[in-house]
C-alpha cells in the first residue's frame, strides 16, 4: 500500500521555529522512488534541542507514513515489528510490547507526541498507524529526556497534524483475509492564512488478524487539530486524539503439548522436557465466552510556540488523557495428560478481570536558544515538567479449577465466570495517585565546525500514594513510596569527512522493578533500578543525496533488578544484573532512479549477569541465561522496482532469530524468515491499487511469548490483501 508522504514534521517533544511547519507538502508521484531519510533533518524524539539527526550521538531510525504505506505495516505492532533491532508482540494484557536491545516491556518507553503518560505495558495499545505522520524510534537509555522506564528506548508516534496552505484529502480502503477490511480518510484544510484543519480517522475488523478461532477484534481512531498562526513568531496547535479496540474473545496464544501427543508436530519450539508446538491446535482459542479486552481513551492537548528573537525560543505543552481499559481473560492455560472424559487430553485454565481507569495531565515548559558563544554556536533548552495520575484498578484472579477442563482438541464454548465469590486467589482494588515533577537541561556546543560536544541532565521527583482495598471485606494497605533519581547523558559527534559523522555517548537511566502503578505492594517498596550505556556510531550519507548507511555498536547494564537473598531465598533483594551489547547496521540505497533498496540488521548478546530464582524452594541460579523475548539477530531488506509508469514491484524479508520464553533458557522459539511481496498499479493520476501477499511461504513461526511461558504467540499463517490509496 502506498501514499504520498504525509505533512513535514511538526514534532511536539522539543521547540521549533514557528515556520517549521509551513512548508509546502511536495505530492510524490506513485512510480517514483523516494529520497533516503535525511540525516540532516531535524530528531524529534533524540532531543529538545534544534539537533539534526546527523549530530545526535545516538541511533535515531524515523518511519514515515509513507514507509508505513509502502511496507503494508497497519498497526502499532506491526510497525514496532518493523524497526531494526525490535521484535513485538500482541500479548492480550499488553499490546503491542516492545522488545529492544536486549530489554522488554516497561524498559522502551511510548510516547505520543514527546509526552510519557505511563510505562508501555500500562498505556499501549495497537493502534492503527493511519494517524501518525511518522514513528521515531531513539535507540538506548533515554530517562535524561523523557524520565523513568526509558532504559532500552524509546518509540514517539508523532500524528498527522495541519499543513498551512495545503488543501488535501487522503483515503484508503483494503480488504483481504481472514476477514479483514480497513478505511481511512485525512482531510487538510487551510481556513486562511492563520488557520489550518487537520482531521483523520480509521476503522479496522477482522475475523482475526492471526487467522484465530473466536478473536474477532476491531480499531479505530479520530485525530484532529487545529493549527493557528497570527504572526511569523507565534504558532499554537491543539489537537484531540481518541482511539479504541476490542478484541471480542482474547487469546493467550498456543499452549505447548508432549510431543508424544502432538498429531501435526513442528520445530517451532524446542524445550528441554519434550514439550513442542502443535500445528493441529493453530486456530484452537480457549478462552471462554465473556473474555474479552478493550480500551477507549482519549487525548487532549495543546503547544504554544514563540520565537523571541535572536535565536530565543519558548514553548508550553499542556496535555490531557483519559483512558479505561478492560482485560478479561484465562491468564494461564496448563495441559493435562489424557484421563477419564478426556481421551487426548486436556486444558486447565484460570482467569482473571482486570480493569483501568486512569486520567492523567501533564505540562511542560522549556525555553532554549540556538546563538554563539565566543565565536562557537551554542544551543541549549532549560525547562521543566509536572504531571499528575489518578489511576484505579480492579484486579480479580480466579485460580485454576475455577473453569472446567476442556477438551485439548474440541474445546467447545464455556462461559466466563461473573460472581465475585470465584476470585478466591486475588480480588483487590488499587487506588493511586502518581506526582511527578522535573528539570531537565540540554546543551550542545560546537568545538569546531565539525566537532559537537552534546550534554544533559534531568532530576525527577516522584511520589506515588496508593491504597490497595481488599474488596471482600474493605481492608486497606497504603504506601507511598518517594523516589528522585538523576539521569544524564555526555556525547560528541564528529564530521569526519564529508557526508560522515562519528559519534559517542555515555548516558544513565532509571527505571522501577515493575510498573510503578500496577506494582505489587512488595515491589513497589524497592528503590528504582540503575541503567548505563555507552554507545559509538557513524553516520554518513552520499552519491548525490541516493544513499545513506548508519551503524552503532552499544553496551547497556541495568543494576539493581530483582533477584533472591542467598541467605534466605525466600526473600526478593535488589542486586540482580542484566546487560546487553551489539551491533546495529542499516542502509538506504536508490542505485538506479527505478529501483530502491533499504536493509537493516542488528546482533545482540544479552544475558543475566546475576539473577536467582526461587524453584520448588531451591535457589537456582540464572547467571549467564538470555533474558526473555530477546532475539540474537534481526534482518530487515526491502526492494522497490518502477520499470515503467504503470507498474511498481515490492519486496520484503523480515527474519528474527531464536528467543526463548523463560529465564530458564529450558523453551526456545526457533527464529524465522518472513517474505512480503507487493504489486502496484497506477488508477488515474491520483490513486494507486496495491496487492499485497504476507508470509509468502506460510511459515509457521512464535512471534513472541506471554504468559505463562508454556504459550506461544504464533504469526499470522499466508494472507494476501487488496488496497486502494489515494490524494485527491
Amino acid at each position: 500500500m502506498f501514499m504520498p508522504p504525509a505533512s513535514p514534521d511538526t514534532t511536539l517533544s522539543r521547540p521549533v521555529p514557528p515556520d517549521a511547519s509551513s512548508q509546502s507538502s511536495t505530492t510524490v508521484i506513485v512510480q517514483g522512488a523516494r529520497t533516503p531519510p535525511g540525516l540532516d533533518a531535524p530528531t524529534g524524539a533524540g532531543s529538545r534541542l534544534p539537533l539534526s539527526i546527523r549530530e545526535t550521538p545516538a541511533t535515531v531510525e524515523v518511519l514515515n507514513q509513507q514507509d508505513l504505506q509502502q511496507r503494508g505495516l497497519r498497526t502499532t505492532r506491526e510497525a514496532f515489528d518493523g524497526v531494526v533491532g525490535a521484535i513485538a508482540g500482541n500479548v492480550p494484557g499488553n499490546p503491542a510490547v516492545v522488545s529492544l536491545r536486549g530489554f522488554a516491556g516497561n524498559a522502551v518507553s511510548i510516547l505520543q507526541d514527546g509526552v510519557r503518560i505511563s510505562t508501555s505495558t500500562v498505556v499501549q495499545r495497537d493502534t492503527n498507524v493511519w494517524h501518525y505522520d511518522q514513528i521515531e524510534v531513539l535507540k538506548g537509555p533515554a530517562s535524561v529526556l523523557y524520565g523513568e522506564g526509558a532504559l532500552a528506548g524509546v518509540i514517539n508516534k508523532v500524528t498527522r497534524k495541519p499543513v498551512p496552505g495545503e488543501r488535501a484529502l487522503d483515503l484508503l480502503i483494503s480488504g483481504g483475509s481472514f476477514g479483514t477490511v480497513y478505511g481511512a480518510a485525512g482531510v487538510n484544510l487551510p481556513v486562511s492564512t492563520e488557520i489550518a484543519l487537520r482531521a483523520d480517522a480509521s476503522y479496522q475488523r477482522s475475523d482475526s488478524l492471526y487467522d484465530v478461532d473466536r478473536n474477532a477484534t476491531r480499531s479505530a481512531g479520530l485525530t484532529a487539530s487545529a493549527l493557528i498562526r497570527p504572526s511569523d513568531r507565534l504558532s499554537l496547535l491543539v489537537a484531540v486524539d481518541h482511539f479504541e479496540d476490542r478484541y471480542k474473545s482474547t487469546y493467550q496464544g498456543l499452549p505447548l503439548i508432549p510431543a508424544r501427543y502432538a498429531l501435526a508436530p513442528s520445530d517451532a519450539v524446542r524445550t528441554t522436557n519434550g514439550l513442542i508446538a502443535d500445528r493441529s491446535l493453530r486456530r484452537i482459542n480457549y478462552n471462554p465466552r465473556g473474555a474479552w479486552s478493550g480500551a477507549d481513551d482519549t487525548t487532549i492537548r495543546s503547544r504554544l510556540d514563540w520565537a523571541m528573537g535572536d535565536g530565543w525560543t519558548a514553548a508550553l505543552d499542556l496535555t490531557g488523557y483519559t483512558a479505561d481499559r478492560a482485560f478479561l481473560l484465562a491468564d494461564t492455560q496448563s495441559f493435562t495428560a489424557p484421563g477419564a472424559g478426556f481421551p487426548g487430553g486436556s486444558i486447565r485454565q484460570s482467569y482473571q478481570d482486570f480493569r483501568h481507569d486512569q486520567h492523567f495531565w501533564n505540562a511542560r515548559v522549556q525555553i532554549g536558544r540556538d546563538g554563539r558563544i565566543a565565536g562557537l554556536r551554542h544551543r541549549f533548552g532549560l525547562g521543566g515538567e509536572y504531571n499528575r495520575t489518578r489511576f484505579v484498578s480492579l484486579r480479580r484472579q480466579a485460580p485454576v479449577g475455577t473453569l472446567p477442563a476442556l477438551d485439548l482438541r474440541d474445546p467447545g464454548v464455556i462461559a466466563a465466570p461473573t460472581s465475585a465469590a470465584v476470585f478466591t486467589s486475588g480480588d483487590v482494588t488499587f487506588d493511586s495517585r502518581l506526582e511527578q515533577a522535573a528539570l531537565f537541561a540540554e546543551d550542545a556546543v560546537n568545538l569546531t565546525s565539525r566537532w559537537l560536544l552534546v550534554g544533559g541532565a534531568r532530576w525527577d521527583h516522584i511520589a506515588l500514594d496508593r491504597a490497595t482495598i481488599q474488596n471482600a471485606t474493605g481492608a486497606t494497605d497504603r504506601n507511598a513510596p518517594r523516589f528522585d533519581p538523576v539521569s544524564w547523558r555526555a556525547g560528541t559527534s564528529w564530521s569526519a569527512t564529508s557526508g560522515i559523522t562519528l559519534y559517542a555517548q555515555y548516558t544513565t537511566a532509571v527505571s522501577p522493578v515493575s510498573s510503578i502503578l500496577i506494582a505489587s505492594i512488595a515491589n513497589s517498596r524497592f528503590r528504582l533500578t540503575h541503567g548505563r550505556s555507552i554507545e559509538a556510531g557513524f553516520k554518513a550519507s552520499g552519491w548525490g543525496g541516493r544513499a545513506t548507511v548508519t551503524g552503532a555498536a552499544y553496551h547497556i547494564v541495568q543494576s539493581d533488578i530483582l533477584t533472591r537473598d542467598p541467605t534466605n531465598p525466600s526473600q526478593s533483594v535488589q542486586g540482580g544484573r542484566q546487560s546487553s551489547r551489539g551491533l546495529e547496521l542499516s542502509a538506504d540505497i536508490i542505485p538506479v532512479p527505478a529501483l530502491q533498496l533499504a536493509a537493516g540488521g542488528s546482533y545482540t548478546d544479552a544475558r543475566y549477569d546475576a539473577l536467582t530464582e526461587l524453584i520448588g524452594g531451591v535457589a537456582v541460579d540464572r547467571a549467564g541465561n538470555r533474558p526473555i523475548n530477546v532475539p540474537d539477530t534481526t534482518l530487515f531488506a526491502s526492494a522497490r522496482y518502477t520499470p515503467g509508469k504503470w507498474l511498481t514491484l515490492g519486496g520484503y524479508l523480515r527474519h528474527a532469530g531464536g528467543f526463548y520464553t523463560d529465564t530458564a533458557n529450558s523453551i526456545h522459539v526457533a527464529g524465522h524468515a518472513l517474505i512480503d511481496a507487493s504489486l502496484s498499479v497506477p488508477v488515474g493520476e491520483r490513486a494507486t491499487l496495491t496487492l499485497r501477499g504476507r508470509n509468502l511461504t506460510n511459515r509457521f513461526y512464535g512471534e513472541y511469548s506471554g504468559y505463562p511461558a508454556t504459550n506461544i504467540y504464533i504469526g499470522a499463517p499466508r494472507s494476501f490483501d487488496i488496497a486502494l490509496s489515494a490524494r485527491l
